[in-house]
């Protein structure tokens, strides 16, 4: 790999959370389904609720709702139903994806800047990487709050970059969604999809993603390109 004769090109990285770094799936689907049966509605199968999230909750809840149901005063309950849920079960079936863990050591070890920008909220965001990513620094790690955007916005993804100190073209985003992409691309970033998480390789490539990895690990060598390689990417 890097041999000290030249620069690496890459120095920072920034994660999406759910379906990059942690499968999330079962969690949420199991409790927007509940915030769906407390009010009547039918549940839906674990599969749906790949192309329900990505957005936020709200987005997520309104995806979620049958037609008919989606005045704005259905969609607040029924979010705030899910939050209620989520909050004491959202640690039942989440965990790392396989490899996850030989990514973060490999980056860390190259001396690289690492963060994680998510839409989740904020207080989920931080507890999920406290419970399951406590072995390694991101800084910042960023949810979704009051004052800051969603993606594909790229406020928060500029000020993660302008905490690196480094350009925004020098620095990665990894995601597994078409928002993740579009964020990267409005950031300035280097989009990389990644195709173990919830959505398809079409809809990454479609969205702007520059390279698509099949496994976490894949990304080490990606991330060692030096500055007389960069012509390459």
């Amino acid at each position: 790999m890097y041999d000290g004769k030249g620069e690496r090109f890459f120095k920072g990285i920034v994660f999406d959370l759910d379906g990059t770094l942690l499968n999330t799936l079962e969690d949420i689907a199991d409790s927007v389904n509940a915030a769906l049966n407390k009010y009547g509605f039918p549940g839906h199968p674990l599969e749906a609720y790949r192309y329900f999230v990505g957005d936020g909750v709200r987005a997520l809840t309104e995806r979620a709702l049958p037609l008919g149901a989606k005045d704005e005063r259905t969609i607040a309950a029924c979010a705030e139903a899910y939050l209620a849920h989520y909050r004491t079960n959202w640690n039942r079936y989440t965990r790392p994806y396989e490899g996850v863990d030989e990514m973060l050591d490999g980056l860390t070890d190259m001396g690289l800047s690492l963060a994680i920008l998510s839409n989740k909220p904020d207080d989920l965001t931080q507890s999920c990487a406290k419970t399951f990513l406590d072995r390694w620094q991101f800084d910042p790690l960023v949810g979704q709050k009051k004052g800051i955007p969603r993606k594909p916005d790229p406020t928060a993804a500029q000020q993660i970059v302008s905490r690196f100190r480094v350009s925004a073209n020098r620095v990665m985003y990894l995601g597994d969604s078409g928002v993740d992409m579009q964020t990267a691309l409005n950031a300035g970033m280097y989009p990389v999809g990644a195709l173990w998480g919830f959505r398809t390789g079409e809809e990454l490539t479609g969205a702007g993603a520059k390279r698509l990895i099949s496994r976490p690990p894949e990304l080490l060598k990606f991330s060692d390109t030096d500055l007389s390689n960069i012509e390459r990417l």
